[in-house]
């Protein structure tokens, strides 16, 4: 009789509707599902970019990627290139892909950093096909495993977030999903257990259901009004709490890649769409003022301004409990994350996998809740600790925010890792569980100045001549392997151009 049946979920936008295509493609019939938003609230929608994951995400719809691409005005990303970050002239590419082969069975990078710490001075980027094919503006669909001497690249998407939501809500209501147009001005919880039980709208709709999914974004209508569960404030190791948003004219040429420019008291994004690019200014307001800011965004464009920037506030951090009683929060209900790595959609998107495996049946299993909750707290915890590592691992000292970043006290989790990596060079990640990689890691570390003191004693096995012969034939591969490569934008126009757009009316 407890048996969930109707599921209504609060608040549109990516969340909202890569919930409800999630559930309307996978609950075979079992579920009624719903969306209530209001066009009058609107959605944040600047998260733009995004990581190889939300390939699997897209094959589980059984979504077209030509098809998406054309829909979404979306472009293709090999990383993320940081800009001043270590210090100021000095730029690097964390990318989607490995660093050279491994051997003897231990990563590549260790025999970089043998190979350093002898004197040597070649680059790691030499080894990366994803980061050659960046630096040169060049795109093509990954090899196939096997068919080259080094591991080919892999991408992700940069894309209009608004258009994508709209791609998913016609898949979910091409599978059921109904949706609601209103504003809730009321939540009721029944007695006695507090569990939610409807919520009305300003026309007098009562909507019911046995689930609520809370996407209603910062204010947690749901999850935090109504059922109090609580917000842990990660602002001493994150201090940015503002964002300034503006999209601009596109550039002749789009670089497969995302740009992360540190600045005074923040740093900028610049992310390339087929039919703009998408800007915006993260920054920490006791050190800068929102109107600054948004002079300072729009004198660093590449093209002319196509609106207003949009101020965005947040605290970054993570709701207590993202699953409380009948009610599980994702997105910016569940907490924020400010979108340095492009991780924003991801954590929804591993929210929502997690919700579909740990499904409520006959109620509500306080077990269950315990063990979403413990995974999201774990993962949010990994992904913050990676964020705070690009501030903290600075030469800069030439203004006052970074000068505090360079200070900050580092997380128990963080510093075991860090102080690991300085000692002999190892990284140790769980494959199927961190977000980040050895090499994602890796990539960071060495971007950001951090040098080992020691390497993998593995290293040593090969002599210098062999290591030296390894390293010429590692790096003549990539470099004939990205020279096959067409541009970036010849590729899209040959097989994924979208149609054009006025984007002054979108």
């Amino acid at each position: 009789m407890n048996r969930v049946k109707k599921v209504l979920i609060v608040g549109g936008g990516t969340a909202g509707w890569m919930a409800a295509a999630a559930l309307g493609r996978h609950h075979g019939g079992r579920l009624d599902v719903a969306v209530v938003e209001s066009e009058d609230i609107g959605t944040v929608g600047v998260g733009e970019a995004t990581i190889p994951p939300i390939m699997d995400f897209n094959r589980a719809m059984r979504i077209d990627e030509v098809e998406f691409i054309r829909a979404t005005q979306a472009t293709f990303k090999l990383g993320i290139e940081f800009i001043d970050w270590t210090r100021l002239g000095h730029s690097y590419i964390h990318p989607f892909g490995k660093y050279g082969v491994q051997m003897h069975g231990i990563h590549f990078y260790s025999f970089l950093q043998r190979h350093w710490h002898s004197g040597g001075t070649r680059s790691a980027d030499d080894f990366c096909m994803a980061i050659a094919a960046a630096r040169q503006g060049k795109f093509r669909w990954p090899l196939p495993p096997g068919s080259t001497p080094v591991p080919s690249h892999v991408y992700a998407y940069h894309f209009d977030a608004g258009l994508y939501a709209a791609y998913l809500r016609k898949l979910a209501e091409a599978e059921g999903v109904v949706r609601h147009e209103g504003k809730i001005v009321e939540v009721k919880q029944r007695e006695p257990d507090g569990f939610i039980e409807s919520v009305k709208l300003t026309d007098g709709r009562v909507l019911e259901a046995d689930f609520f999914i809370d996407c209603s974004g910062f204010r947690g209508l749901l999850i935090e009004q109504t059922l109090k569960a609580g917000y842990e404030d990660w602002s001493e190791w994150l201090p940015c709490n503002r964002a300034m948003a503006v999209p601009c004219r596109r550039q002749p040429a789009t670089t497969p890649f995302t740009r992360s420019t540190a600045r005074e008291s923040g740093w900028q994004w610049r992310i390339p769409l087929q039919h703009r690019t998408g800007n915006g200014y993260v920054y920490c307001s006791e050190y800068l003022g929102d109107d600054e800011a948004a002079s300072l965004l729009l004198t660093r464009l590449d093209g002319e301004a196509l609106a207003t920037p949009r101020p965005l506030r947040f605290v970054t951090g993570r709701r207590k409990e993202v699953w409380k009683k009948n009610c599980v929060a994702l997105g910016l209900a569940s907490g924020f994350l400010e979108p340095l790595e492009s991780t924003s959609i991801h954590l929804i998107q591993t929210a929502i996998a997690r919700l579909l495996f740990l499904f409520p049946g006959d109620g509500m299993d306080q077990a269950t809740i315990d063990r979403f909750n413990q995974m999201a707290k774990a993962e949010t915890e990994e992904v913050r600790d990676f964020l705070v590592l690009h501030y903290n691992a600075t030469e800069r000292d030439d203004t006052p925010f970074w000068r505090y970043c360079r200070n900050i006290k580092r997380p128990d989790s963080l510093r075991q890792k860090w102080e690991m990596y300085e000692a002999n060079g190892s990284i140790l990640t769980v494959t199927g569980q961190d977000l980040f990689q050895d090499s994602s890691w890796f990539a960071v570390f060495n971007g950001q100045g951090v040098r080992a003191r020691g390497h993998h004693p593995f290293a040593d096995i090969p002599s210098d001549e062999e290591l030296n012969r390894r390293f010429d034939l590692i790096s003549s591969d990539v470099r004939k392997i990205v020279d096959t490569f067409p541009s970036h934008d010849d590729f899209i126009r040959a097989n994924c151009a979208a149609p054009p757009v006025d984007v002054k009316k979108m």
